[in-house]
């Protein structure tokens, strides 16, 4: 019988490269995402991962389908830039409701399926920016070091009846994220030009990134080892810098991050 997955955000970049690397590997994959596309040998289904109804008809779907879930990719999110100061409630909410809540109803759905099969593995997609927060990204980095925390605890409570859970922390990666984020400059002026140069180097360091495909087969291999970690880090450099930034005092780490990203001396 082979292995059963959801891929939350499964139509596109890192979610569609994991998708599809998944099914090389023989699983049954079934992506969400919230508009209707047809995908060559992957089912999709219609679900906003921030509406926890929709994410619950769409579980229970698959397992109607397959009889089982052995696999939760969870993978959804955008991002938002601009000064943290400035950045409206209702847009870090909104945010939110996506990057963090939309994996925690994605989760709260497969969970009472896994635990009646004793088995499951559930990939949380996080971002390298979980532990070294972005300058004028801070609630796309607080959303993901959230992810990182959600994870981590909800592997000390399920894991003695068989489930596992991890979180895998990209860089930057080529894939429509970096059009699709939503940019606000406002404030500009009294930040001196530093929103704007922020964002346009880390959309430039995107561009130059790793190709989902990279990343989405690492998600895949991941999602079919038999032990994970806690966390992983995918490249080289930045299993790096996430070492570095266990090592190096945190004032030190901010110091640096505000030279790279925000023209601080």
């Amino acid at each position: 019988m082979r292995p059963v997955a959801i891929v939350t955000g499964g139509t596109s970049g890192i979610g569609l490269a994991a998708a599809r690397a998944l099914c090389s590997r023989n699983v049954a994959v079934y992506c969400l995402s919230r508009h209707p596309v047809e995908l060559e040998g992957i089912a999709h289904l219609v679900a906003d991962v921030s509406d926890e109804e929709q994410v619950a008809r769409a579980v229970e779907d698959v397992l109607r389908r397959e009889g089982r879930i052995d696999i939760l990719i969870n993978n959804a999110g955008y991002g938002i830039s601009g000064a943290a100061e400035m950045t409206d409630s209702a847009e870090a909410r909104k945010l939110m409701d996506v990057n963090l809540f939309g994996m925690v109803n994605a989760a709260r759905a497969v969970l009472p399926i896994m635990r009646k099969q004793g088995s499951g593995r559930i990939v949380f997609t996080s971002s390298v920016a979980a532990v070294l927060p972005i300058p004028f990204q801070a609630w796309y980095s607080v959303s993901k070091a959230a992810i990182n925390a959600y994870s981590l605890a909800l592997q000390n409570e399920v894991r003695f009846m068989g489930i596992t859970t991890c979180a895998v922390m990209p860089g930057d990666i080529r894939t429509g994220f970096t059009a699709a984020r939503q940019k606000s400059h406002v404030g500009d002026a009294v930040y001196q030009g530093r929103i704007a140069r922020s964002v346009s180097k880390m959309e430039k360091d995107e561009v130059k990134g790793m190709a989902p495909e990279t990343a989405g087969k690492f998600l895949a291999h991941i999602a079919l080892k038999k032990r994970v970690k806690p966390y992983y880090a995918i490249g080289l450099e930045y299993k790096f810098f996430v070492m570095l930034s266990r090592l190096l005092p945190c004032g030190l780490i901010g110091r640096l991050l505000g030279m790279l990203y925000s023209g601080n001396p």
